[in-house]
């Protein structure tokens, strides 16, 4: 079976489900390891702030390095950075594993393996919104439907994560770290054999025009680029500091722990999955219906997230507030992508979306630590704060995604 776009190329079943397999595994690399942060801290000795590190670490090395993935990929094809920084990941989760479990103070090289895991996702996941790009060429509705695919596919990384770090935990406690290093394997081996990136005919762009195309595209598209990094940012911020909220409060105010919690942490993530695919199955290229999207996504996140820490001593009250802002992001998400990807030219695709992943990036590791710090004496105030950002936000995308502006100039 097979789908193309209006220019009679031809994208596999196989190559789609290989490029989904990325944000799968990188996903997995970092939620999988949520649910057994409290173990971590009885089996190494470390703080709630300390094992907080063990998700951010991953992300800081990933935001710093997924511009210049961005423009080597650009530059010298999407595949030939894809590769090598899978194998990268390969080799922290190794580390991260193998320092687990032989010596008797493994922090420092399980952050050192996360951080070398890190820098494998930034050269790994975010290239894969402008290789979906690339393959579909100008066909929008096709590249709307493939996108919702690949954050299904992320979202669904979540879902699974912490019923598989929950379960791989519960037979070794360091089992998650190699498990990150055999997924990126098998990831490895789909996108070598799956992947036919389409052939350049013209030469690659020298890097002092690229800049100063990139500059351009910046400087007429940049209110509206800023404003979807924001969401993106704020989307990954909310969502991680309240599943490492949730891990921990399973826990210790209503005693739910192991695989149990796993299911229980995947509620509100099912449903975050659920949402993304639907949405981008319907968007369809439609820029109007995404601004749309966003600002009913911003009203039900910036509502629910108000309501968390009120919940948090009343499990079924908790788990209802935390779907509901699943929904909210999961729909959101997917949005994000397509308005990025189909608006941007191709010879700077790779760079700017590079800068939405590493903006994402930057939300996935202040959401622990912030959480960690604010939780046990600030929880109500931090989330009353979440939501007036939201709501901040929904009047900056009021503000500046003007349809006939963006669709023009696209």
């Amino acid at each position: 079976m097979e789908t193309g776009n209006n220019q009679g190329n031809k994208v596999s079943i196989w190559c789609i489900v290989s490029m989904a397999s990325i944000p799968l595994v990188m996903t997995l690399g970092n939620s999988m390891l949520i649910p057994v942060l409290p173990i971590l801290e009885n089996k190494v000795g470390i703080t709630s702030f300390q094992s907080s590190m063990i998700i951010t670490s991953y992300s800081v090395a990933a935001i710093f390095l997924i511009p210049v993935a961005g423009y080597l990929s650009d530059r010298f094809g999407r595949k030939m950075v894809i590769l090598p920084s899978l194998i990268l990941a390969l080799i922290g989760g190794l580390i991260a594993g193998f320092a687990s479990w032989k010596l008797d103070s493994p922090f420092t090289w399980i952050i050192i393996g996360r951080i070398l895991q890190g820098v494998g996702a930034s050269g790994a996941m975010p290239i894969v919104l402008p290789l979906v790009g690339d393959l579909y060429k100008d066909d929008e509705e096709k590249t709307s439907s493939c996108l919702g695919i690949i954050e299904t596919s992320n979202t669904f990384g979540k879902v699974l994560s912490p019923i598989l770090g929950s379960l791989f935990a519960a037979f070794l406690w360091f089992l998650p770290f190699f498990s990150i290093s055999f997924f990126s394997l098998i990831s490895i081996i789909l996108i070598f054999f799956f992947v036919k990136v389409p052939k350049e005919k013209d030469d690659p762009v020298k890097l002092n025009d690229f800049l100063s195309n990139l500059k351009k595209t910046f400087k007429q598209e940049g209110k509206w680029l800023f404003t979807v990094f924001l969401n993106g940012l704020f989307a990954m911020l909310i969502l991680f500091g309240v599943l490492f909220f949730l891990s921990e409060n399973l826990e210790k105010t209503h005693d739910i722990k192991g695989i149990k919690k796993g299911f229980v942490l995947a509620i509100p993530l099912l449903l975050l999955c659920i949402a993304s695919y639907l949405t981008g199955r319907n968007l369809k290229g439609k820029l109007k219906t995404i601004k749309k999207m966003m600002i009913a996504c911003l009203i039900g996140t910036s509502a629910s997230v108000l309501f968390v820490g009120y919940t948090s001593k009343k499990l079924i009250l908790l788990l209802v507030v935390t779907s509901i802002l699943g929904i909210s992001i999961g729909a959101l998400l997917p949005a994000l992508d397509a308005i990025i990807t189909e608006n941007i030219e191709k010879e700077q695709r790779g760079t700017v979306s590079s800068f939405y992943s590493s903006a994402r990036f930057i939300g996935v590791a202040a959401g622990p630590p912030v959480m960690s710090l604010v939780m046990n004496n600030y929880l109500n105030v931090s989330y009353i704060t979440a939501g007036v950002l939201g709501v901040i936000l929904l009047f900056i995308v009021l503000r500046f995604i003007k349809v006939e502006e963006i669709e023009t100039k696209s």
